[in-house]
Order: structure tokens, then C-alpha cells, then sequence
């Protein structure tokens, strides 16, 4: 595994679930998060429900990335499916969260740039995991 997919992985599954579990303390009332900081419909159960949806899939990604890092750290070469599953996932939710902004002409850059990264880095990785020929 290239040291620039280690880094991307990390900084984006490790991310993920540190916004998970904040978003599962709010959600138990134990910290309290400004609307302003958040998406656009916050508050609006819709929205949150939309929100929530994507817990099943950025969980698996976060974990599964994670879980090629630690592979490639052994040696073993069970990395390489872990992390092409891992970042078609990441790919997955993104290209929904932007196309779902995008339906509503909503341009936050504070949620749609993020969301529009989690489109753009795999796709510099997923070729060369697909054919298995590049350290990607």
C-alpha cells in the first residue's frame, strides 16, 4: 500500500468515526451540537433520517480501510480487497451525498466539498486496485 492511500484512508475513516460518535452523543443528549456547525436541514427529522442512513455504509468503509491498513502492516495481502471495498464504498457515499446537495441546490462548501473529496480521492486509487498491478 502506497504511503499517500495509508494517509487518505486514515485521515478519512478515522474522521468518520470520530463525526459518528459525536453525532451518537448528541443524539443521546450528552453534548449539544450549534446548528450552525451542521448540515443544512438540521433539525428537520427528514433530514436527520437522511443523515442517519449513511451510518451503514461509513461505518463498513471506516472499518474496512482501517482494517487494510492494519493488513498491509502485517504483510499480508488481504489489504488490497479490503481496501478496494473500502474505498468503493467511500465512493458510494459520497457521489450520494453530493448528488443529494446537488438536487437541492444546496452549495454549503462546508458539507458539499468534503462530500465532493470523498468522490474525487478514491478514483485516483480504484484502477490500479481493480487490476492488482500497482502498490495504489
Amino acid at each position: 500500500m502506497s504511503t499517500s492511500l495509508r494517509i487518505c484512508i486514515l485521515i478519512t475513516d478515522i474522521g468518520f468515526l470520530l463525526y459518528w460518535a459525536v453525532s451518537a452523543l448528541a443524539l443521546v443528549g450528552l453534548i449539544t451540537l450549534s446548528p450552525e456547525w451542521m448540515y443544512g436541514g438540521y433539525g428537520d427529522p427528514q433530514v436527520f433520517a437522511w443523515n442517519w442512513s449513511f451510518v451503514s455504509i461509513d461505518l463498513p468503509f471506516s472499518v474496512l480501510g482501517l482494517a487494510a491498513v492494519a493488513a498491509d502492516r502485517r504483510g499480508s495481502l488481504a489489504w488490497r480487497p479490503l481496501a478496494l471495498l473500502s474505498l468503493a464504498f467511500t465512493f458510494a457515499a459520497g457521489i450520494m451525498a453530493v448528488s443529494y446537495w446537488a438536487i437541492l441546490m444546496e452549495w454549503n462548501p462546508t458539507w458539499f466539498l468534503p462530500n465532493l473529496l470523498l468522490v474525487i480521492w478514491p478514483l485516483f486509487y480504484l484502477p490500479g486496485l481493480v487490476r492488482g498491478t500497482s502498490e495504489s
